[in-house]
Formats: structure tokens, C-alpha cells, sequence
């Protein structure tokens, strides 16, 4: 009893030595996006956050980096990946899956905001409020939408309403493809990822995007043209992000692990992106003024008829949200005050 006692007490002594940090859980998460490693997003929100929750962690949380959709699948398929735990965590836009999110459509309805700080917190508090249903498996760690989206075209400037006829114009979301075809366009729907091939192939003759993204994928070299609405009205339209973990991945954290996540999470960090991305505006545009390339700039009158023709789309997805059983038009109202 006495030599087992010993053995118990030496052990003990060894514990203490190492410490119980010796022993404290350590987590890689798989990171999968759309973007290229030295794009704004990666560069500027993505890598900041994994090395802020390292630093909190003391190393115990890292990141694996899975640029440009290299862990395999398409950006459709993110929401699920993420959801299904073939990867951890995942920045994308829920509207790449068509009518999947609907009431987190709300932000892709065009002229609804033109500040993608704003944005980002109404959007928050607005999904806690009508959308987290939308997200089961899924821990959404911020919400937000990106800066002012624009037209943009390879061979033909946008002017009006009727220059917009025969053109077939890429956009991301439902609610996109549907205001461009209130505009008098065709649309023809894609990930960004597809835009840079589609227009080299002729299959698009132009888009519509933020500022942003643009020198990521090298299109202000494939579009000479650009039309910006009046900045006294909302943006012409937007899209909305997650910024999702695997909720079973999180669920298997120790609590002082889930407390670094949630610190890093939430209405805080929502705003926070919106604020890079309002101020990856200039950034971006810069790109497409230094290669002289032709702006054109829509007078506020041009703007509210632009407005005017997309209005019913409004109506038509609060019609939908009451289909759903959801109070689609108070949905709208929320939307619009936060």
C-alpha cells in the first residue's frame, strides 16, 4: 500500500510540473472560402480574426486556410459543408443557394442601404430575430452585407433603363437576377468565382458587384465600363454573409475555447466587417480609375426610376413571407428601421 501510495504521489508531482496546460485541449479548424489568399476578405477579416482567436487561446485555436475553394465542392455547396462538418468554419453569401434563406433575403431586395456597416448590424439583430431557423447545424458567428453593389459592363455603357435590354448581366442572388430583369436585362446567375470565365467566354456581357471584390478575380481588366447610382440613394442592391462554424464543432469545445469564440462573435464583429468592407470601396475602385476605364454616374432622378421599376419586388417577397407563414410585412419594416 505504501509503494502504491508512493507511485500516486510521484504521478501527482509530475502532473503538477507540466501543468495543466500540458494537458488543455488544442483544436485546427478547416477554414473554406471563395476567395484568393491576397484578396480584402482573407487578408483583411479572415486572417485577423484566426490570429486574434489564437492570441486569446494562447495557440490552442488555429486555423487551416482553405483559399479559393480548395478543400473541394463549389460556393453553393459552403452552407452545407459547414453545416455537415466537412468543414468548421466558412464565410459565404446564403443567397448562392436560390430561395434557400428567404427570409435573410430581405437584405438582397434592392435599394435597401448603402452602408455595409449599418447593414451589418441590422442584419444581425434582424436574423436573431426572424432567420436563425434558417441555420440549423450552424453556428452563425456574424452577419453582415457587402458595400454598395454596381453595374459593370465590357462593351456597352449603362446609361439608362433601355440600355440595359439584350444584355445578359451576371448576379448572385434571387433577388438579384429578379431586379435585373425589372431592369430589362437578362440575368444570368453565378457565384463571382464565374464571372471572370463567363465574361472571357462571352456568355455575360457585364455584372453587377461591390467595389470590393473586383481586383480579387482581376475584372476591372475584363470591364470598361461603370455605372454608380446616385450616393444620395440606397445602393442599387446587396448581398448578405455568414460567417458560420459547424455547431457540433463548437459544442465539442471546452467551455474556455467556446468563451474565445463567442468573444469573437456576435453584433460587435458583425459591424466591424461591414466596416472593412465600406472601406474596401475606394480600395477597389481605385483599381478600375487607374486603367482608365469610363464612369458614368447616375443623376438622382435616373436613380429613382431605377427604383421605381424595381419596386414591386419589394411586395412580391413579402407576399412570399406571408405564403410562409411569417409576418412578411413587418419582416420588411424591421429590415428597413434597424
Amino acid at each position: 500500500m505504501k509503494f502504491n501510495r508512493s507511485i500516486k504521489a510521484c504521478a501527482a508531482a509530475v502532473l503538477a510540473t507540466m501543468g495543466a496546460g500540458a494537458f488543455a485541449q488544442e483544436v485546427t479548424l478547416k477554414f473554406h472560402h471563395i476567395w484568393p489568399a491576397a484578396a480584402m476578405a482573407p487578408t483583411r477579416v479572415i486572417a485577423p480574426w484566426c490570429d486574434k482567436v489564437a492570441a486569446e487561446s494562447k495557440n490552442r485555436i488555429k486555423c487551416q486556410m482553405l483559399h479559393a475553394m480548395s478543400g473541394g465542392g463549389t460556393p453553393a455547396q459552403l452552407v452545407d459543408r459547414v453545416k455537415d462538418g466537412v468543414d468548421d468554419l466558412t464565410i459565404t453569401l446564403p443567397g448562392y443557394t436560390a430561395g434557400r434563406f428567404p427570409a435573410m433575403e430581405v437584405f438582397e431586395l434592392p435599394f435597401m442601404t448603402n452602408s455595409a456597416e449599418a447593414g451589418a448590424a441590422a442584419a444581425w439583430e434582424y436574423m436573431n430575430k426572424h432567420a436563425t431557423k434558417e441555420f440549423p447545424g450552424t453556428k452563425v458567428l456574424a452577419t453582415w452585407v457587402h458595400d454598395e453593389g454596381y453595374v459593370h459592363t465590357a462593351s456597352k455603357q449603362i446609361k439608362s433603363l433601355d440600355d440595359f435590354k439584350g444584355l445578359k448581366m451576371r448576379a448572385p442572388t434571387r433577388q438579384t437576377n429578379k431586379l435585373l430583369a425589372k431592369l430589362g436585362a437578362t440575368p444570368v446567375g453565378m457565384p463571382v468565382t464565374g464571372v471572370a470565365d463567363a465574361l472571357s467566354k462571352g456568355t455575360i456581357d457585364g455584372y453587377v458587384l461591390p467595389w470590393e471584390v473586383i481586383p480579387a478575380f482581376k475584372l476591372q481588366e475584363m470591364t470598361k465600363f461603370h455605372t454608380e447610382t446616385d450616393p444620395s440613394r440606397p445602393a442599387m442592391y446587396s448581398a448578405g454573409f455568414i460567417f458560420a462554424m459547424n455547431q457540433a464543432k463548437y459544442d465539442s469545445l471546452p467551455a474556455d475555447l467556446k468563451k474565445v469564440i463567442d468573444d469573437n462573435s456576435g453584433a460587435a464583429l458583425s459591424r466591424q466587417i461591414g466596416k472593412v468592407w465600406d472601406e474596401s470601396q475606394a480600395v477597389g475602385r481605385k483599381t478600375a480609375t487607374d486603367r482608365g476605364n469610363t464612369f458614368y454616374k447616375l443623376s438622382a432622378a435616373d436613380t429613382d426610376a431605377w427604383v421605381k421599376a424595381s419596386a414591386s419586388l419589394h411586395d412580391e417577397w413579402v407576399a412570399d413571407m406571408d405564403k410562409r407563414g411569417q409576418p412578411g410585412k413587418q419582416m420588411l419594416q424591421d429590415a428597413k428601421d434597424l
